[in-house]
């Protein structure tokens, strides 16, 4: 069998590493790599590329790795910590990205996708009814039933049409115009008729291919959609059950989401519930045992152990030897286009400035490692779950942690925890790191995010300001701030916070920090404390892990009326 001969010119060859990139996707040998390739890979390659430059790369991807793709690439959260949402319309781009690369490529691909999320995208974009059904029928009067008119009345309530999919997708639907209303195709003794102006050529193109050349694939779609046309039935009032389209989406959503809890994500839902259980816990209860004790933990553990055995399916390598897409994978690397993994947490520190980080946690998993392999692995596996909880499940800064972020916030929350406890060096051989997280996030949500709130309400208390807009923002900071603090989630009132910018643009900075979902020590904060007069950014911090850094933000909060006040 050939190798690989893809040619990856040297770093100091004078071509970009862009230029290389592209040299490598647009290569005939990148269909032997792209197997061997993580789908989050492809992902990164896809966002960086855009879609319209990595068809190829698609067509190459086998259905397994195809599957995964689309659950990274269709699914949108509105913000940090909500559910994930179908994005029509990216599902509508990559229609028209895979029908511009050949028709025949586009139904080879869509029939490798899995049917459902298929059948969920179209059916967003098109209506589908058997043309059977549209025959002259003789009326009461003797008049025939105009076939427009026949489907007229499903389309004045189709759920594209309502108000509805603006709350389903957090944007408004496309109003319906005369154009839209005249559009229609008859493939494989179905009529189709479009819900929404884009994606409708490519969408026609596309089915006319896979009638074509793949007939079994074509009639499993077409009946999957129209089993989602029919119109809205009346509403009597007498259940809550969601109509068929929503079910049919609904069911694909959690398709998906045991899918990738199988690889090792956890779901926005289960993050969202852990952490608020986790404010909830005492900061010195972390003496459990096993994570068997909390059920969403032990559902994410068992989840990703019952996949951990591959399918036969999954087993087999096609394509070149791991030697034979080395030189694609460093290409990758250098590109910055694999995903990102955690540094490491035993990692000498001896060169990173400023005080140390994490030397509970480092010290007591630097002894597992030393006494203990299954304990040491038990623990990383904890760490990953924590941080992809974080990514799933909430914010900082009011924005998704990167995976970095999600792992040293992780390791910091942990760090925390046990600083408080000062378990012995073989603590960890026998007592598991969520117990740790949760104390010390519910002391980052009581000593950080409530105290603060509490401070700044004190401060506003006794802050004048001869400036009548401002005097009216920090009155409904206040309130924001008082409203927050009693429903136990300061960081919704960050948004009113902006006034304290007019008074002091450095300790509105810090005060956001505080505010946060995951409170963190801005670098302003600091600046304020140690006297700097330097330029700082206002985007750069630090995530809590010590009792010190905590002093700290009471230092800054006892000095906060002050700065208010110049």
């Amino acid at each position: 069998m050939s190798k690989l001969t893809t040619h990856v010119p040297p770093a100091r060859s004078g071509v970009s590493v862009d230029d290389r990139l592209a040299r490598v996707l647009d290569s005939p040998s990148l269909a032997r790599a792209v197997p061997h390739l993580a789908p989050e890979t492809l992902h990164q390659i896809i966002r960086h590329r855009g879609l319209d430059a990595c068809a190829e790369l698609v067509s190459a991807a086998t259905p397994a790795q195809l599957t995964a793709l689309l659950d990274l690439d269709l699914w949108r959260h509105p913000r940090p910590g909500l559910d994930d949402r179908f994005d029509v319309e990216r599902f509508g781009e990559w229609l028209e990205v895979l029908v511009d690369a050949g028709e025949s490529a586009a139904a080879r691909i869509v029939a490798a996708m899995d049917a459902d999320i298929v059948v969920a995208g179209l059916s967003r974009h098109v209506r589908v009814f058997d043309i059977g059904i549209f025959e002259p029928t003789a009326q009461s009067d003797d008049e025939t039933l105009e076939r427009r008119a026949a489907m007229r009345e499903g389309d004045a309530i189709a759920i594209d049409d309502t108000g509805d999919v603006e709350a389903m997708y957090g944007r408004r639907a496309p109003a319906r115009d005369s154009h839209l209303a005249s559009l229609e195709c008859e493939v494989g003794g179905y009529v189709v008729r479009p819900r929404r102006a884009d994606a409708w050529d490519a969408i026609v193109v596309l089915l006319i291919a896979l009638d074509a050349e793949r007939s079994d694939a074509f009639h499993a779609v077409m009946r999957g959609c129209r089993a989602v046309s029919n119109s809205r039935p009346e509403f009597d009032g007498l259940d809550g059950l969601l109509l068929a389209p929503e079910q049919h989406l609904h069911e694909v959503t959690i398709a998906r989401e045991q899918r990738r809890s199988a690889q090792g994500y956890a779901t926005p839902a289960d993050a969202r519930a852990f952490l608020q259980m986790a404010r909830g816990r005492h900061p010195h209860e972390i003496a459990r045992t096993t994570t068997g004790d909390h059920p969403i933990v032990a559902a994410y553990f068992r989840d990703a152990d019952d996949a951990r055995e591959p399918s036969p399916e999954t087993r087999r390598s096609p394509g070149p030897a791991p030697d034979d897409v080395d030189a694609v994978i460093d290409l990758l690397a250098e590109a910055g286009l694999l995903p990102g993994q955690p540094r490491a947490l035993l990692e000498a520190t001896s060169s990173d400035a400023g005080p140390p980080r994490l030397v509970h946690l480092r010290r007591l998993m630097a002894y597992a490692h030393a006494h203990d392999d299954a304990a040491f692995h038990a623990r990383s596996r904890e760490l990953a779950f924590l941080a992809n909880t974080l990514l799933a499940g909430c914010a900082v800064q009011s924005r998704p942690f990167t995976p970095q972020e999600a792992s040293d916030a992780a390791a910091s929350v942990c760090n925390l925890g046990l600083e408080q406890a000062d378990p012995p060096d073989a603590f960890l051989v026998d007592h598991d790191l969520v117990a740790a997280f949760e104390a010390g996030w519910s002391t980052l949500h009581r000593d950080v995010g409530l105290f603060s709130t509490e401070q700044l309400i004190a401060t506003l208390d006794d802050l004048r300001s001869s400036d009548d807009d401002v005097r009216d923002g920090l009155a409904a900071l206040r309130r924001a701030l008082v409203r927050h603090r009693d429903a136990g989630t300061p960081w919704l009132a960050r948004h009113a916070a902006e006034v304290l910018a007019e008074l002091d643009m450095t300790s509105w900075v810090s005060v956001l920090g505080l505010l946060d979902e995951c409170p963190v020590v801005a670098a302003a904060m600091i600046a304020i404390l140690d006297g700097h007069t330097t330029t700082v950014s206002p985007t750069a911090f630090d995530f809590i892990s010590t009792a010190a850094q905590i002093d700290d933000i009471r230092r800054f909060l006892r000095r906060l009326p002050d700065l208010l006040s110049h």
